[in-house]
């Protein structure tokens, strides 16, 4: 039998680290898509010399500057695509070299742009974690050097969470850590089932 490819994904400050860990703390295999940003721009990562020719000063003893790199795509906001139509196909690689080297009968992976990136059409199903608003800008600003303008600068490349409520096969509220691991734990049972049925 094959994989069962779960999207997990949500907006900044909805729980969706805490969640991926419940995942693997229940043995599920979890792909971690900023993870692999960060392989791809760290020693020896494939993304190092095509930013070198996009962003020369990003790049710095063999490594990328995701700093420097920010502060140019503000400078020059064309320059995103191209960062983006690099790096897309060098994530899509690493996500597939984990799939193909996963071994249980579920595998989550853990993509901040889920839907707005339409990845979730590689996917069997996908997770939202989500939480009140309230509960997401008190997360959220309790990160350190964390502004109310970064804040509203990320939610608006984010698509709003009543919509991703709208298109998310199955929806996680994370209000505590309890019911959070209750949640997960019977998310995984319910696939199970319904792939033995």
């Amino acid at each position: 039998m094959s994989v069962f490819r779960l999207g997990l994904t949500g907006s900044i400050g909805m729980g969706k680290s805490t969640t991926a860990n419940f995942f693997r703390a229940a043995g599920i295999p979890v792909w971690d898509a900023d993870a692999a940003v960060h392989r791809l721009y760290g020693p020896g990562g494939s993304a190092i010399e095509p930013m070198r020719h996009l962003v020369p000063d990003a790049v710095a003893e063999g490594i990328v500057s995701r700093d420097i790199l920010r502060q140019a795509i503000a400078a020059s906001p064309g320059l995103l695509k191209q960062i983006e139509a690099v790096v897309h196909p060098l994530v899509a690689l690493d996500r597939a070299r984990f799939l193909a080297e996963t071994v249980s009968d579920i595998a989550v992976f853990d993509i901040p742009l889920l839907f707005e990136k339409g990845s979730e059409a590689e996917m069997d199903a996908t997770l939202l974690v989500t939480a009140p608003p309230d509960l997401q800008y008190r997360r959220v600003l309790a990160r350190p050097g964390m502004t109310d303008k970064q804040f509203t600068l990320i939610l608006s490349r984010q698509m709003p969470d009543r919509e991703k409520r709208a298109r998310a096969t199955h929806i996680i509220e994370t209000l505590s850590l309890a019911s959070v691991e209750a949640a997960v734990v019977a998310l995984i049972l319910y696939i199970r089932e319904s792939r033995h049925a």
